[in-house]
């Protein structure tokens, strides 16, 4: 089982995640509440904590002041806090190239990037990731099926298993490419130990991770938002949120097997979602 949304928390604690590097913010200027919210939620009863280097990169950092090697060494203590906080197992987070530009294209993709400039921007951050030895790398909220393979070719080699997770909207990626075309490109590849989606709405969900599952052989990984939707304008949130423990059952039935939550599910609704899961978590 999966922790929930790492922002969401941050914030709950009084944190600032506005700014470019995100929860990587936190990571820099206040590694103390980073750990609160890890261990918040490993005492919920997530067994797989996600890092806070979604936003991270050499690029982010460097206008924070931050070298190169400063830089690497705290995308390893991302590792390294979220191992300190207790959970068995510790997924290093790589987010897409456009949520290092903070400017909402990782809902988009199609950054007008190569396939090779793309491998060459995501492999430092990989190799300062996988150093630290988390247990996988977690590349997540991916919008398009070209990112999702210069991001499985930057992690080629790296001697650590990945998972990869889509954001989809109207079941194909954001970027509009048909799901089983978008998880085709993990097919065949040993590194993968799971495939799905996150940052999606619930009910994208059961069609995605059967898909998933229907196109890699590979078992599925699920973590939605809470279903609601944000507001730029008003810039609050609308919408009913629903917990991951109402539909857990239907995605596992589906082949999810890493089941959790992404962007305003916290510790409570983990703890829900353990309730339901029960010993299966632990498989």
């Amino acid at each position: 089982m999966l922790d929930g949304g790492l922002s969401n928390r941050l914030q709950d604690q009084g944190c600032d995640v506005d700014d470019p590097l995100w929860t990587a913010r936190v990571l820099l200027r206040e590694p103390d509440e980073l750990l609160r919210a890890h261990r918040a939620y490993a005492r919920a009863g997530a067994q797989v904590l996600t890092t806070a280097s979604y936003q991270a990169s050499f690029e982010g950092f460097a206008r924070h002041g931050v070298g190169r090697a400063a830089a690497a060494r705290l995308m390893g203590d991302s590792v390294r806090l979220a191992r300190a906080a207790g959970a068995p197992w510790v997924a290093a987070s790589v987010g897409p190239y456009g949520a290092v530009l903070a400017d909402g294209s990782e809902y988009r993709g199609r950054y007008g990037l190569s396939t090779a400039e793309l491998v060459r921007f995501h492999r430092p951050r990989i190799e300062a990731l996988a150093a630290a030895g988390p247990d996988v790398l977690a590349l997540e909220t991916v919008p398009d099926a070209v990112e999702a393979a210069a991001m499985l070719t930057a992690a080629r080699g790296c001697g650590v298993p990945v998972w990869l997770s889509y954001t989809v909207a109207g079941g194909r990626t954001r970027a509009g490419q048909p799901l089983d075309e978008a998880f085709a490109v993990a097919a065949g590849n040993e590194q993968v130990v799971a495939v799905g989606v996150n940052c999606c709405a619930p009910d994208e969900v059961p069609a995605a991770v059967a898909r998933a599952v229907a196109v890699t052989g590979r078992p599925a990984v699920a973590y939605p938002g809470s279903g609601e939707t944000w507001d730029a304008a008003r810039g609050r949130w609308h919408g009913r949120a629903v917990g991951p423990a109402a539909s857990a059952g239907a995605w596992r039935a589906a082949g999810a097997r890493l089941i959790g939550g992404c962007c305003r599910v916290g510790p409570e609704a983990v703890a829900e979602l353990a309730e339901v899961l029960g010993p299966a978590a632990s498989r």
